[in-house]
C-alpha cells in the first residue's frame, strides 16, 4: 500500500502525528485509522465477491487486477497459445543488422552467394553512388513535385 514511502517520509510523518495528536492520544488514533482500514478492505472484499457472484460460474477465474492495462498486456504477452515466445528467440538482432550493415556497404555476408549485384542475384546494392551531371545537363525538373 504504501510501497513509494521512504524511511525519511515515514519518519517525518511520525513526527507530525505526534506533534498533531500529541503522545498520549497517539494510540486511539491509530486504532481508530487501523479500524476504518480494516472496513474499506472488508467493503471492498464483499463487493468483489458480489461481482463475481453476479457475473456467474463462467467468469469464476476473473481478476480485477486484470483491468489495469499493464497487467492485462503483460498477461496476453506471456500467453504461449500466440507463439509469441517463439518468434521472440527465433530473432537474432546482431545478425540481422550485420546483414543490413553488410547490404548497405555492399559486402557479401554469405560467402558461397552469387555476387552479382540487382533483382537477378536476389541483392539490392544499397550503397550511394554519387551522380554527377555534366556541365551543361540539368537535372530533371518536375513542377508538380515543388
Amino acid at each position: 500500500m504504501f510501497n513509494d514511502i521512504g524511511p525519511l517520509e515515514l519518519v517525518t510523518i511520525v513526527v507530525l502525528a505526534v506533534l498533531v495528536f500529541g503522545p498520549d492520544k497517539l494510540p486511539k488514533v491509530i486504532q481508530d485509522v487501523m479500524r476504518t482500514i480494516r472496513k474499506i478492505r472488508e467493503f471492498s472484499e464483499s463487493a468483489k465477491h458480489d461481482i463475481r457472484q453476479e457475473l456467474g460460474p463462467e467468469f469464476k477465474d476473473f481478476e480485477f487486477e486484470d483491468l489495469n492495462p499493464k497487467t492485462f498486456l503483460r498477461k496476453q504477452l506471456e500467453n504461449d497459445e500466440l507463439g509469441l515466445k517463439e518468434i521472440r528467440n527465433g530473432f537474432d538482432l546482431k545478425k540481422e543488422m550485420a546483414e543490413v550493415t553488410d547490404a548497405v556497404h555492399s559486402r557479401d555476408s554469405d560467402p558461397g552467394a552469387a555476387g552479382t549485384p540487382g533483382p537477378a542475384g536476389g541483392r539490392i546494392d544499397m550503397s550511394k553512388k554519387p551522380e554527377d551531371p555534366g556541365r551543361d545537363e540539368r537535372p530533371a525538373f518536375d513542377p508538380d513535385a515543388t
